[in-house]
């Protein structure tokens, strides 16, 4: 199923909006895209939808799985007012959001459906879960030189961080919200403005009438930015993400300074949960 555009999509697409969870996948570019849509339907989503320019080609076999929207991700906080306009749309309903060349993990992924996740976490009355985007980069730049290869995927083992989010208003430390940082937005944090340089987002979320995605990938209901519930620990998830290494390699103030990612600290992607879990880029909270 295909629309022209966002507006028709939210128009007249609110049958595909029935059944959740929902994966909405912004298209940046086309690298990695099938991959990308392959891995969510996989998941276990019960509708994909990708947002992408008409001139990105999506392969048959994935095409005819998922929902297309045609849609520029690139213009100003055209993300945040698509997953806002897919909120209106669909209270109550579960959703994820991520851009190509980016991909969910969530623990005991690989026997597990993203819906019996979400169903657990529900039941723990909460209605969002944290996510850290971790950063993927390809060992070798000579024979990957936009930094994106699944076959040859790198990541930071060590050198993540909190730090606590004060209130913009009491100056106050914010309750069970951290900011997280880390991976190539650390590492090369002369190249990323301040605003992006958290690795937190709040991914996965229930939509309730009123909810709002702002530009840094949190919410209006501060309650859906906190990483936990009062009483105990909750379930996290990882987003494995090119998108920085892409971005810094094709950046032109930080590409000719970056001859490769690799340091002490790298070691070889195995895209499975049980890894990020023992590194502790995720939380299985209560769920076993």
């Amino acid at each position: 199923m295909r629309f022209g555009s966002l507006d028709e999509f939210l128009g007249t697409g609110k049958d595909t909006l029935a059944k959740g969870p929902v994966a909405l996948i912004f298209a940046e570019d086309a690298v990695e895209l099938d991959s990308t849509l392959r891995h969510h339907l996989t998941c276990g989503f019960k509708v994909v939808v990708a947002f992408a320019l008409p001139a990105i080609d999506i392969a048959a076999d994935v095409a005819e799985r998922i929902v297309r929207v045609d849609f520029d991700p690139l213009g100003e906080n055209a993300v945040p007012q698509a997953v806002n306009g897919v909120i209106a749309r669909a209270p109550g309903l579960w959703m994820y959001y991520c851009y190509n060349a980016e991909y969910l993990f969530y623990p005991f992924c690989e026997t597990r459906s993203v819906g019996e996740m979400l169903a657990f976490h529900t039941e723990e009355r909460r209605d969002a879960m944290l996510t850290y985007v971790v950063d993927l980069y390809a060992g070798d730049l000579t024979a990957h030189p936009d930094a994106v290869a699944i076959e040859d995927a790198h990541l930071d083992k060590s050198g993540y961080y909190a730090l606590a989010r004060p209130d913009p208003v009491t100056k106050h430390p914010r309750e069970r919200q951290l900011d997280f940082f880390g991976g190539l937005r650390w590492r090369y944090e002369e190249h990323i403005p301040a605003p992006r340089r958290k690795i937190d987002r709040i991914a996965l979320f229930r939509a309730a009438p009123g909810l709002r995605l702002r530009p840094d990938h949190t919410f209006n209901d501060e309650e859906y930015n906190t990483y936990a519930c009062p009483w105990h620990h909750n379930l996290t998830a990882a987003i494995c993400s090119f998108r920085t290494a892409k971005a810094l390699k094709r950046n032109p103030g930080s590409t000719f300074d970056i001859e490769t990612f690799l340091w002490h600290n790298s070691v070889p992607f195995e895209w499975h949960s049980r890894q990020l879990l023992d590194l502790g880029l995720m939380e299985p909270g209560q769920w076993f």
